[in-house]
Protein backbone atom coordinates (compact mmCIF):
# COMPACT_ATOMS: atom_id res chain seq x y z
CA UNK A 1 0.00 0.00 0.00
CA UNK A 2 1.50 3.64 -0.67
CA UNK A 3 2.37 5.41 1.81
CA UNK A 4 -0.56 8.47 1.01
CA UNK A 5 -3.19 5.45 1.47
CA UNK A 6 -1.74 3.87 4.86
CA UNK A 7 -2.13 7.21 6.71
CA UNK A 8 -6.11 6.79 6.03
CA UNK A 9 -6.36 3.60 5.72
CA UNK A 10 -8.57 1.88 8.96
CA UNK A 11 -8.15 -1.25 7.97
CA UNK A 12 -8.34 -3.68 11.66
CA UNK A 13 -9.97 -0.74 13.20
CA UNK A 14 -13.19 -0.67 15.16
CA UNK A 15 -15.35 2.67 15.53
CA UNK A 16 -18.28 3.21 17.72
CA UNK A 17 -20.62 5.80 16.62
CA UNK A 18 -23.42 7.20 18.74
CA UNK A 19 -26.26 7.92 17.45
CA UNK A 20 -25.88 6.60 14.43
CA UNK A 21 -28.99 5.23 13.16
CA UNK A 22 -29.66 8.41 10.65
CA UNK A 23 -28.79 11.38 9.67
CA UNK A 24 -24.89 12.32 10.17
CA UNK A 25 -23.89 9.65 12.55
CA UNK A 26 -24.88 7.33 10.12
CA UNK A 27 -23.19 9.06 7.43
CA UNK A 28 -20.03 9.29 9.26
CA UNK A 29 -20.41 5.04 10.00
CA UNK A 30 -20.69 4.61 6.43
CA UNK A 31 -17.39 6.84 5.45
CA UNK A 32 -15.98 4.74 8.49
CA UNK A 33 -16.84 1.77 6.78
CA UNK A 34 -15.73 2.43 3.51
CA UNK A 35 -12.23 3.29 4.72
CA UNK A 36 -11.67 0.01 6.51
CA UNK A 37 -13.02 0.31 9.85
CA UNK A 38 -15.64 -2.09 11.65
CA UNK A 39 -18.75 -0.14 12.85
CA UNK A 40 -20.49 -0.21 15.45
CA UNK A 41 -23.81 1.77 15.40
CA UNK A 42 -25.75 2.88 18.28
CA UNK A 43 -28.96 4.24 19.08
CA UNK A 44 -32.42 3.90 21.55
CA UNK A 45 -34.84 2.51 18.99
CA UNK A 46 -33.69 -1.03 17.94
CA UNK A 47 -35.93 -1.48 15.26
CA UNK A 48 -34.25 2.25 13.72
CA UNK A 49 -30.55 0.79 14.28
CA UNK A 50 -31.52 -2.69 12.81
CA UNK A 51 -32.84 -1.34 9.60
CA UNK A 52 -29.60 0.78 9.53
CA UNK A 53 -27.13 -1.94 10.06
CA UNK A 54 -28.87 -3.83 7.35
CA UNK A 55 -28.52 -1.52 4.57
CA UNK A 56 -25.07 -1.10 5.36
CA UNK A 57 -24.22 -4.90 5.72
CA UNK A 58 -26.30 -5.16 2.32
CA UNK A 59 -23.51 -2.84 1.36
CA UNK A 60 -20.67 -5.42 2.38
CA UNK A 61 -19.60 -3.55 5.40
CA UNK A 62 -18.36 -4.96 8.60
CA UNK A 63 -21.23 -3.55 11.17
CA UNK A 64 -22.50 -4.55 14.74
CA UNK A 65 -25.23 -2.76 16.67
CA UNK A 66 -25.97 -2.39 20.28
CA UNK A 67 -28.66 -0.71 21.53
CA UNK A 68 -28.21 1.80 25.01
CA UNK A 69 -28.93 5.18 26.12
CA UNK A 70 -25.94 7.50 26.29
CA UNK A 71 -27.22 9.74 28.63
CA UNK A 72 -27.18 6.75 31.30
CA UNK A 73 -23.72 6.78 32.19
CA UNK A 74 -24.20 2.44 33.80
CA UNK A 75 -26.14 1.54 30.49
CA UNK A 76 -22.75 3.05 28.68
CA UNK A 77 -20.29 1.65 30.93
CA UNK A 78 -22.03 -2.14 30.94
CA UNK A 79 -22.31 -1.60 26.97
CA UNK A 80 -18.91 -0.62 26.24
CA UNK A 81 -17.22 -2.86 28.52
CA UNK A 82 -19.02 -6.03 26.53
CA UNK A 83 -18.05 -4.50 23.63
CA UNK A 84 -14.49 -4.85 24.38
CA UNK A 85 -15.03 -8.22 25.62
CA UNK A 86 -17.16 -9.70 22.82
CA UNK A 87 -15.51 -7.98 19.85
CA UNK A 88 -12.31 -6.48 20.77
CA UNK A 89 -11.21 -3.10 20.96
CA UNK A 90 -13.18 0.20 20.52
CA UNK A 91 -10.30 2.35 18.50
CA UNK A 92 -12.48 5.03 17.52
CA UNK A 93 -15.32 6.45 19.30
CA UNK A 94 -17.14 9.24 17.44
CA UNK A 95 -19.70 10.99 19.84
CA UNK A 96 -22.40 12.15 17.80
CA UNK A 97 -25.93 11.92 19.78
CA UNK A 98 -27.24 15.18 20.16
CA UNK A 99 -30.88 16.71 20.11
CA UNK A 100 -32.18 20.49 18.84
CA UNK A 101 -34.90 22.23 20.48
CA UNK A 102 -35.96 25.81 19.16
CA UNK A 103 -38.14 28.09 21.74
CA UNK A 104 -37.29 31.90 22.65
CA UNK A 105 -34.65 31.66 25.77
CA UNK A 106 -37.34 33.53 27.88
CA UNK A 107 -39.84 30.40 27.41
CA UNK A 108 -37.50 27.56 27.13
CA UNK A 109 -38.64 25.16 28.88
CA UNK A 110 -36.13 23.96 32.30
CA UNK A 111 -36.83 20.26 31.49
CA UNK A 112 -36.11 20.30 28.09
CA UNK A 113 -32.98 22.18 28.62
CA UNK A 114 -32.40 19.69 31.58
CA UNK A 115 -32.96 17.06 28.77
CA UNK A 116 -30.13 19.05 25.96
CA UNK A 117 -27.72 19.00 28.62
CA UNK A 118 -27.96 15.29 28.91
CA UNK A 119 -28.24 14.38 25.49
CA UNK A 120 -25.64 16.64 24.40
CA UNK A 121 -23.20 17.18 27.16
CA UNK A 122 -23.26 14.29 29.33
CA UNK A 123 -23.18 12.06 26.12
CA UNK A 124 -20.28 12.85 25.48
CA UNK A 125 -18.50 12.79 29.12
CA UNK A 126 -20.02 9.36 29.66
CA UNK A 127 -19.22 7.51 26.55
CA UNK A 128 -15.58 9.09 26.57
CA UNK A 129 -14.58 8.48 30.22
CA UNK A 130 -15.94 4.48 29.50
CA UNK A 131 -14.10 4.22 26.17
CA UNK A 132 -11.08 6.50 27.19
CA UNK A 133 -10.24 3.98 30.29
CA UNK A 134 -9.65 1.22 27.85
CA UNK A 135 -7.63 3.43 25.37
CA UNK A 136 -5.49 4.31 27.88
CA UNK A 137 -4.76 1.04 29.02
CA UNK A 138 -3.82 0.30 25.45
CA UNK A 139 -1.84 3.76 24.68
CA UNK A 140 -3.62 4.27 21.97
CA UNK A 141 -7.29 5.79 20.80
CA UNK A 142 -9.34 8.24 18.86
CA UNK A 143 -11.89 10.00 20.45
CA UNK A 144 -14.19 12.44 17.64
CA UNK A 145 -16.99 14.58 19.38
CA UNK A 146 -19.75 16.22 16.89
CA UNK A 147 -19.45 19.99 17.74
CA UNK A 148 -21.05 22.41 15.73
CA UNK A 149 -20.83 25.84 14.22
CA UNK A 150 -22.92 26.82 17.24
CA UNK A 151 -20.26 26.19 19.53
CA UNK A 152 -18.78 29.59 18.22
CA UNK A 153 -22.09 31.52 17.37
CA UNK A 154 -25.50 32.30 18.46
CA UNK A 155 -28.58 32.52 16.52
CA UNK A 156 -31.87 33.23 18.28
CA UNK A 157 -34.20 30.94 19.59
CA UNK A 158 -31.46 28.69 20.32
CA UNK A 159 -29.57 29.77 23.17
CA UNK A 160 -29.32 26.11 25.14
CA UNK A 161 -28.16 24.61 22.46
CA UNK A 162 -25.69 26.99 21.74
CA UNK A 163 -24.23 26.50 25.33
CA UNK A 164 -24.46 22.98 25.12
CA UNK A 165 -22.22 22.93 21.79
CA UNK A 166 -19.96 25.21 23.23
CA UNK A 167 -19.33 23.13 25.91
CA UNK A 168 -18.69 20.35 24.07
CA UNK A 169 -15.61 22.03 22.02
CA UNK A 170 -14.27 23.02 25.64
CA UNK A 171 -14.79 19.45 27.08
CA UNK A 172 -13.17 18.19 23.86
CA UNK A 173 -9.97 20.62 24.88
CA UNK A 174 -10.19 19.34 28.19
CA UNK A 175 -10.06 15.54 27.12
CA UNK A 176 -6.84 16.18 24.89
CA UNK A 177 -5.14 17.32 27.89
CA UNK A 178 -5.82 15.24 30.44
CA UNK A 179 -5.59 12.06 28.07
CA UNK A 180 -2.74 12.98 25.23
CA UNK A 181 -0.12 11.81 27.40
CA UNK A 182 -1.59 8.37 27.24
CA UNK A 183 -1.56 8.32 22.97
CA UNK A 184 -4.97 9.79 22.97
CA UNK A 185 -6.13 11.88 20.26
CA UNK A 186 -9.58 13.76 20.71
CA UNK A 187 -10.41 16.36 18.36
CA UNK A 188 -13.76 17.71 17.69
CA UNK A 189 -15.76 18.36 13.91
CA UNK A 190 -18.19 20.95 14.18
CA UNK A 191 -20.55 21.28 10.96
CA UNK A 192 -22.26 24.31 9.63
CA UNK A 193 -25.89 23.89 7.99
CA UNK A 194 -26.78 20.30 6.84
CA UNK A 195 -29.57 18.88 5.59
CA UNK A 196 -30.54 16.23 7.99
CA UNK A 197 -33.42 15.18 10.12
CA UNK A 198 -33.01 17.51 12.71
CA UNK A 199 -32.47 20.65 10.43
CA UNK A 200 -35.51 19.65 8.59
CA UNK A 201 -37.81 22.48 9.85
CA UNK A 202 -35.32 24.78 8.36
CA UNK A 203 -34.23 23.13 5.17
CA UNK A 204 -37.93 23.34 4.48
CA UNK A 205 -38.09 27.57 5.06
CA UNK A 206 -37.60 29.01 1.97
CA UNK A 207 -36.49 32.35 3.43
CA UNK A 208 -33.97 30.78 6.13
CA UNK A 209 -32.86 28.76 3.48
CA UNK A 210 -32.30 32.17 1.15
CA UNK A 211 -30.93 33.67 4.34
CA UNK A 212 -28.28 30.61 4.89
CA UNK A 213 -27.21 30.91 0.98
CA UNK A 214 -26.13 34.23 1.36
CA UNK A 215 -24.32 34.18 4.79
CA UNK A 216 -22.57 31.24 3.61
CA UNK A 217 -19.61 31.81 1.43
CA UNK A 218 -19.84 28.40 -0.14
CA UNK A 219 -24.01 29.81 -0.89
CA UNK A 220 -25.48 26.53 -0.15
CA UNK A 221 -26.69 24.01 2.28
CA UNK A 222 -23.71 21.08 2.96
CA UNK A 223 -24.21 17.34 2.28
CA UNK A 224 -23.34 14.89 5.33
CA UNK A 225 -21.32 13.31 2.76
CA UNK A 226 -19.03 16.17 3.04
CA UNK A 227 -18.09 15.34 6.27
CA UNK A 228 -16.94 11.80 6.21
CA UNK A 229 -13.56 12.85 4.98
CA UNK A 230 -12.68 15.16 8.36
CA UNK A 231 -14.34 12.37 10.02
CA UNK A 232 -11.63 9.65 8.44
CA UNK A 233 -8.44 11.88 8.43
CA UNK A 234 -9.63 12.49 12.32
CA UNK A 235 -9.73 8.61 12.82
CA UNK A 236 -6.95 7.69 10.86
CA UNK A 237 -2.71 7.85 11.29
CA UNK A 238 -2.84 11.04 9.27
CA UNK A 239 -4.06 12.88 12.41
CA UNK A 240 -1.21 11.56 14.98
CA UNK A 241 0.02 15.19 16.04
CA UNK A 242 -3.54 17.07 16.06
CA UNK A 243 -5.12 17.42 19.31
CA UNK A 244 -7.68 19.32 21.39
CA UNK A 245 -8.54 20.59 17.38
CA UNK A 246 -12.47 21.83 16.48
CA UNK A 247 -12.55 21.58 12.74
CA UNK A 248 -14.83 23.30 11.27
CA UNK A 249 -16.95 22.02 7.98
CA UNK A 250 -19.00 25.26 7.40
CA UNK A 251 -18.62 26.70 4.23
CA UNK A 252 -16.95 29.08 5.23
CA UNK A 253 -19.65 30.46 7.87
CA UNK A 254 -17.44 31.14 11.00
CA UNK A 255 -14.69 32.94 8.38
CA UNK A 256 -16.94 35.98 7.65
CA UNK A 257 -19.49 38.43 9.12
Amino acid sequence: MAEGSRLFDLSGKTALITGSSQGIGFALARGLAEAGARIVLNGRDPQKLESAAETLRGEGLQVHARTFDVTDHGAVESNVNSLEADIGSIDILVNNAGMQHRTPLEDFDPAMFEKLLQTNIASVFNVGQCVARHMIARGAGKIINIASVQTALARPGIAPYTATKGAVGNLTKGMATDWAKYGLQVNAIAPGYFDTPLNAALVADAEFSAWLEKRTPAGRWGEIDELVGACVFLSAPASSFVNGHILYVDGGITACL
